[in-house]
């Protein structure tokens, strides 16, 4: 079992020389065709464009976009054309509310999607819509890169967050390749409810399901001794020198993670290892 079509979305010139050497090392990895999507924004409609203004300013705009779109893969074919991957390029224009189509789209057909951390300084709302379109209508695994990159010992330690969630599982049996390749897992249960379904014996289902695909894993049930979900995780993930993190997304609604704040957002917004989530 492993990765056999692999997407990336690059959006900005930045991304050739951060995720996409990522991808091409996880398409060398699994032997994998990898898709290159290459994005222009077209931001006539985002603030950028007022009622009364001149057409030609819509026009240039959408001109620049476009010319973005070309940049972005004549420099990604070039840094492609050196590896001795399957690969292949498209380069397109959109407006942010057109991204969830044309993304998910091309995301549906993949084993695995990677993205670069949709929030922080340098990231605008198109690289936390392509996240979304990935996760939702696209209903691919997505892994989400931290600054750092996909680093040297991607996936020998993973920790999987498990809660008996239905996106917790999902995540899980998307993260297989992964799982089944690495030297430990680490199941994390959270302060368990002394009432559900695994009171007895936390994570041992799970951890009975991944010892048959061959996984050598373990159960560490951790305290709720933080506030927030997010801040035991990345702890935790710290504490097992871990280099991947499996999660479920946005067990909420969108909405309610938007306006209160949540696991998924919290560990996007400040992670330093990948993480593959899957919803």
């Amino acid at each position: 079992m492993a990765y056999k079509s692999l997407l990336t979305v690059l959006t900005s010139v930045g991304s050739v020389d951060t995720i996409l050497p990522a991808a091409i090392d996880l398409a060398r990895r699994n032997d994998a065709h990898l898709e290159v999507l290459c994005l222009g924004i077209d931001r006539t409609q985002a603030g950028y464009y007022y009622a009364g203004a001149a057409i030609v300013l819509q026009q240039d705009l959408i001109d620049r976009a476009q010319e973005d779109a070309r940049a972005l893969e004549s420099k990604a074919q070039n840094r492609l054309k050196s590896e001795e991957i399957r690969w292949s390029t498209e380069s397109a224009v959109a407006q942010l509310g057109a991204l969830n189509e044309l993304v998910s789209a091309r995301a549906r057909f993949n084993d695995l999607v990677i993205l670069p951390k949709p929030f922080g300084t340098d990231r605008g709302q198109e690289d936390e819509a392509i996240v979304e379109a990935a996760l939702f209508d696209g209903q691919a695994p997505v892994l989400v890169l931290p600054e750092t990159g996909l680093g040297d010992r991607i996936g020998d330690r993973v920790v999987v967050g498990w809660n008996q969630s239905s996106e917790a599982l999902t995540a899980i049996r998307r993260a297989m390749p992964f799982l089944r390749s690495a030297e430990l897992v680490n199941i994390a249960v959270i302060d368990p409810p002394k009432h559900g379904a695994e009171r007895s014996d936390p994570g041992g289902q799970l951890s009975q399901m991944l010892t048959r695909h061959g996984v050598h894993a373990e159960v560490s049930v951790l305290a709720k001794t933080m506030p927030r979900v997010s801040d035991i995780i990345k702890r935790h993930v710290n504490d097992q020198n871990a280099t991947l993190l499996v999660m479920g997304a946005y067990g909420h609604s969108r909405f309610r993670e938007a306006i209160l704040g949540g696991a998924t957002r919290a560990m996007l917004e400040q992670t330093d290892v990948p993480v593959l989530m899957a919803h």
